[in-house]
């Protein structure tokens, strides 16, 4: 019976409950023991009756303390299973569903191989995920969005485009793009590093939220109005995707199943080159541009673009040009003032806070026991280290993944282009940075 009471939730009710028990069990055992000792004693009716109502307090106080301690149990245990749920480097995940979307586009559902609890993530971050591919010499690593919110985060959903190869370059087709394609099926192992990214959507606020994509841009959109469905289905979303036509629109029938669960999610398809088989599936011809979102939003709201390098640039003009303030448009973005960290700060700095770049350091990578001198003209650190036989882990080469991550023990880097990438304390990203002092030593 206690069990059952602790179940209750509110502890008002919690106390009603157990004072209402008590004044039960009270009245019953003092009514027994009066009708043995002396049944025709007033004075003992009256002993019973403030027994009851004694009781009756005790029991109702007892109920307050008890939803204090059982409250404070489940937070603790709340707190355990949330914290157990993260990992720091790789994890072992298996693919137990592999989902052909669209002409270009596969989607891979992973879940943890130790079969125990994986933390969600926040709408719009990516997964970093580590490819063994028998023609390279060394692990692939490569960043994608994740794809879906569930109601119960028991999965990743990473939705992969096939890169073909650049039309009129003698370049190869995306290596891993095409392997995870063509060689990784349902049962594969894929080593991965912890949700990860700043493009997030905060799903609280009650401003309209634009989500403009195109192509395999819309995998973190489709997190983002899953998340907000979910969470806050109040909120005003509009989702504008663009795409050639129907063999190349990856998650038609998802999105338009959300639009119908969610009466303030607008949904436009623009589709630039649609085929007879399309018609009724899309709402207009064209491309997605500025000219369109200013037709469809006439209130305030932020905007979410991701797509093609173009395309971005395209609507990000296009909003300027509207009135549009940058602090509501969001979007991976770089070329920034460059700024510094030393090994001490959690943070970068700002060059105009009187650091700056060097033309010449010495480099120490302590773990490959190397000292070298570093010129202005080597480039970023990480291809420094690459171009002496040093091969630190790395995916984007842009800032944005996190995976060359490493601490630096003494000295600054200047960074040649501002992180996007959540950086640890006491951490560098070398793939976007140079030395910032004379000498910089660095755990690699």
């Amino acid at each position: 019976m206690l069990e059952n009471i602790r179940r209750i939730q509110n502890p008002i009710l919690r106390s009603f409950a157990t004072a209402s028990i008590t004044f039960s069990v009270v009245t019953i055992v003092s009514g027994v023991a009066i009708g043995l000792i002396n049944p025709k004693d007033k004075s003992a009716g009256q002993v019973g009756v403030y027994s009851s109502l004694l009781g009756t307090g005790c029991g109702a106080i007892f109920g307050l303390v008890l939803t204090s301690k059982a409250s404070k149990k489940t937070s603790v245990s709340t707190e355990s299973i949330s914290n157990s749920n993260i990992w720091k480097d790789w994890r072992n995940f298996v693919v137990v569903r592999k989902i052909k979307e669209s002409e270009e586009i596969t989607s891979f559902y992973l879940q943890p191989e130790d079969k125990s609890e994986i933390p969600n993530f926040q709408p719009g971050q990516f997964l970093t995920i580590k490819l063994d591919i028998p023609e390279q010499d060394k692990p692939v690593i490569r960043t994608y969005s994740l794809s879906d919110y569930p109601e119960l985060c028991t999965y990743y959903r990473l939705s992969i485009k096939r890169e073909p190869a650049p039309k009129g370059l003698d370049v190869p087709p995306g290596t891993a793009s095409n392997f995870m394609h063509d060689r990784i099926h349902e049962g594969s192992l894929i080593p991965a590093k912890p949700p990860n990214g700043k493009f997030v959507l905060d799903v609280q606020k009650s401003i309209a939220a634009v989500l403009i994509s195109n192509g395999v841009g819309i995998t973190p959109m489709m997190s983002m109005a899953k998340a907000v469905t979910r969470l806050n289905p109040n909120r005003p979303i509009w989702f504008v995707h663009g795409t050639r036509d129907g063999r190349f629109h990856a998650f038609r029938n998802e999105v338009s199943e959300l639009a119908q669960q969610n009466p303030n999610l607008n949904v436009h398809f623009r589709y630039s080159r649609p085929t007879a088989e399309d018609e009724g599936h899309y709402h207009s011809v064209g491309y997605v541009d500025a000219a369109l979102i200013k037709e469809l939003v006439q209130q305030e709201a932020e905007y979410f673009l991701c797509g093609s390098p173009s395309f971005m640039q395209s609507i990000m003009q296009g909003l300027k040009e509207l009135g549009v303030p940058e602090s509501r448009v969001f979007f991976e973005s770089f070329g920034k003032p460059m700024q510094v960290v030393s090994g001490s700060q959690s943070a970068p700095a700002t060059i105009g806070e009187g650091v700056e770049g060097v033309q010449e350091a010495e480099i120490v990578f302590a773990k490959s026991g190397q000292t070298l001198i570093w010129n202005q003209r080597d480039g970023s650190i990480l291809e420094f280290a690459e171009a002496n036989d040093i091969n630190p882990p790395f995916s984007c080469r842009a800032g944005i993944c996190g995976t060359c991550m490493c601490k630096i023990n003494a000295g600054e880097v200047a960074y040649q282009e501002e992180p996007t990438a959540a950086i640890d304390e006491g951490s560098v990203l070398i793939c976007i940075s140079q030395p910032g002092s004379s000498r910089v030593v660095l755990d690699i």
